[in-house]
């Protein structure tokens, strides 16, 4: 007995009802893997990421023009007496460090290594948040640095001969220092505190440490110590930043201490802000790749969920027609076994 055209029908679209959940199960569980495998990339996600953060990105500019404005102020003109020159008469040196190159080694480095690491992992999640937390931690540490150099204007070891470039010390009624060496030169003596050299490496640098921890599972209880030495050398390379600030007589001891534990405090509030802490099972991966990815795991689970209600739909009612048929097939079977039994009857009477 061949099928007709509407019982075809009708079976196809049972079919597409019972398969289309697991289907949908099926790409539920492919886009899970994309966001395993880290398939968010710069070109796919980018923009999307960064218009989620937009404003960060304008507070970040209206840091760079505080801390512009920062240094177009004079700093506080510090009383400086006739009896303090003592400690203030270290010879006028070039910088070890010179200023150029401190963003060199404390922005593109780490940024630079973020990138490989975004070559690796193709994860923008952790790109973008790397990126983000180190210019804010860099630029927070600058906006307070060049803010208490202004309202500190503590004197430099070096400023005796930036004030008297002749070695002629001049001194008003009070006592207070005439200065008559070049303006901008004077005015850079009384930014000594904190060190901003000092601010910014550790602010940088300490940054890329507590990144580096957290990709290479510094604190994973296995008992590294090669682990720890790549999570010490950025520091020590903002520690030796440091001290070639006293070295060159630019900036007291207190100064750069103050500085170093300024930038290192504003870097670990960065990082935390996009990070688990490094120690932490989650510790390689930033905040927004475990959401998505918890998002896409409570969508499968949904997904499969649905998909067992529906299957379970299509059982039952498979069950209830195959019911019918059988009670048809039942009833037309009685119904023949009662007309044989009639003509039976007649032909016994006959």
């Amino acid at each position: 007995m061949k099928p007709e055209a509407g019982d075809s029908c009708s079976f196809s679209a049972r079919c597409s009802r019972l398969y289309s959940p697991l289907i949908e199960y099926n790409n539920q569980e492919e886009r899970l893997l994309e966001v395993q495998l880290g398939s968010h990339t710069v070109r796919s996600h980018g923009v999307t990421v960064a218009r989620m953060h937009m404003h960060d990105w304008l507070i970040m500019m209206l840091l760079v023009v505080i801390d512009v404005v920062l240094n177009l102020i004079h700093p506080f003109p510090r009383f400086v007496g006739k009896d303090m020159m003592d400690d203030l008469k270290y010879p006028l040196k070039d910088n070890t460090v010179p200023l150029w190159a401190v963003p060199m080694y404390a922005v593109l480095l780490p940024i630079a290594i973020f990138l490989f690491f975004y070559f690796r992992r193709k994860d923008v999640y952790d790109l973008h948040h790397a990126i983000l937390g180190l210019l804010f931690s860099v630029l927070v540490t600058a906006v307070l640095t060049d803010g208490i150099k202004d309202a500190v204007g503590r004197p430099r070891p070096d400023f005796f001969w930036r004030c008297f470039p002749d070695g002629k010390d001049i001194y008003d009624q009070l006592g207070d220092v005439i200065c008559h060496g070049q303006t901008s030169i004077v005015k850079e003596g009384h930014k000594s505190f904190p060190s901003g050299h000092t601010s910014w490496s550790f602010a940088g640098l300490g940054f890329l440490s507590l990144y580096l921890s957290g990709k290479i599972k510094a604190f994973d209880r296995r008992g590294h110590v090669s682990k720890l030495c790549i999570v010490f050398l950025p520091l020590l390379i903002a520690s030796l930043v440091a001290i070639s600030r006293v070295d060159d007589y630019w900036h007291h001891w207190q100064d750069v201490f103050a500085g170093g534990l300024l930038g290192l405090t504003v870097a670990i509030f960065c990082y935390l802000q996009f990070f688990p802490p490094p120690y932490h099972a989650e510790g390689w991966g930033p905040y927004a790749y475990f959401r998505e990815l918890e998002e896409s795991r409570a969508a499968s689970q949904a997904t499969i969920v649905n998909s067992k209600n529906a299957q379970s739909r299509e059982a039952h009612i498979g069950c209830q027609q195959d019911e019918r048929n059988n009670n048809a097939f039942m009833g037309i079977s009685l119904a023949g076994d009662s007309s044989l039994k009639a003509e039976d009857l007649e032909s016994g009477r006959r």
